[in-house]
């Protein structure tokens, strides 16, 4: 460990009255939707692009299309999106066909259609024309595998100088990760978080890449669980059409996993892009385990690794009003 902060010194909640430009690189499942109409609606931020994460949870075609009903959605049109390529950088590693397709079809949830079209540019060559050609230093969100970062970077090296900050919702710290859990893969593996795990080697090059990383992992997701009463007072809302629908995949959500808990996982890091002063963050020497076996994707902590800011504990009423508030239109608080 080489230092504690409490998101005071370093990153800061974006008060001026400009908004940071973000782009968000996206697997399109649930928790991504969310965190992407967040954003779509923050002041904070000015969405630039989204580019999906292929070797996620959706598919390509349908993560997105789904992108841009979101877009459709938050009446924010103009934004781009594209999609990266649907296989690892290295290995096979990655979700069940039955979830992927359960994603593609948004759980069975509408959104209306769209006359925008996708970009005609890959996921890889839109982030890297967007942030060269950028006067301003950007911020990425990454909310699914990292594949299409590695391959930006792997293509154009001059993106490191030219991104503020890059927020990474993923990884295991010091806390068991979420593939054997999860029950969806017949695997050994208690140590992996899935945006690692699906592309092992893009983490590492994303890591080693000498980018300014936060790293939001389950070791503080895990602790901001869906609640009956954050439930509640959704329902009570829905000033808007992307609060409305927040609230239908909360509910959707909680139709499906029963009794189980479900985590605000990209949520909670669209939040912290906005409001870093909510967490509490150090800084760890991190690497990615590549071998095959049961800690294939695993962050682990290792001497001589580069250097990455972890999220280690947030603030939970601050993140539920401002996430909700965001949504409906409301101030920060």
């Amino acid at each position: 460990m080489i230092g504690i902060d409490n998101g005071r010194e370093g990153l800061k909640m974006n008060t001026s009255l400009k908004p940071s430009p973000v782009i968000i690189d996206t697997d399109m499942a649930p928790d991504d939707w969310m965190a992407i109409l967040y954003l779509l609606t923050s002041p904070h931020a000015e969405v630039r692009a989204i580019t999906v994460a292929a070797t996620g949870e959706a598919h390509a075609g349908p993560g997105t299309r789904n992108a841009l009903r979101l877009l459709k959605l938050a009446d924010k049109t103009s934004v781009p999106v594209a999609h990266g390529r649907e296989k690892p950088l290295r290995g096979d590693n990655g979700w069940p066909l039955s979830v992927r397709l359960a994603i593609d079809w948004r759980l069975g949830m509408g959104l209306p259609r769209t006359a925008q079209k996708p970009s005609s540019q890959t996921a890889v060559q839109l982030l890297i024309s967007l942030i060269m050609q950028s006067p301003e230093r950007m911020h990425l969100l990454a909310l699914g595998p990292l594949t299409n970062l590695a391959e930006a970077l792997q293509t154009e090296a001059r993106l490191t100088d030219k991104i503020e900050q890059l927020t990474i919702m993923g990884g295991a710290v010091n806390v068991p990760g979420n593939i054997t859990p999860s029950g969806f893969k017949k695997l050994e593996n208690h140590h992996a978080e899935w945006n690692i795990y699906c592309d092992p080697y893009a983490a590492s090059v994303v890591f080693d890449s000498g980018l300014p990383v936060t790293l939001v992992p389950l070791d503080v997701t895990n602790t901001i669980p869906v609640t009956k009463a954050f439930r509640q007072r959704s329902q009570e809302l829905q000033r808007t059409a992307s609060a409305q629908f927040v609230h239908k995949v909360l509910r959707r959500l909680k139709t499906l996993t029963g009794d189980r808990e479900y985590y605000f996982w990209d949520p909670l890091a669209a939040v912290l892009v906005t409001h870093a002063d909510i967490g509490v963050y150090e800084h760890m020497p991190l690497k990615v385990v590549q071998e095959e076996g049961p800690q294939d994707g695993r962050t682990l902590v290792a001497k001589d690794s580069s250097s990455v800011r972890v999220c280690t504990a947030v603030d939970n009423a601050q993140f539920e009003a401002v996430f909700l508030n965001t949504l409906n239109g409301l101030a920060d608080t």
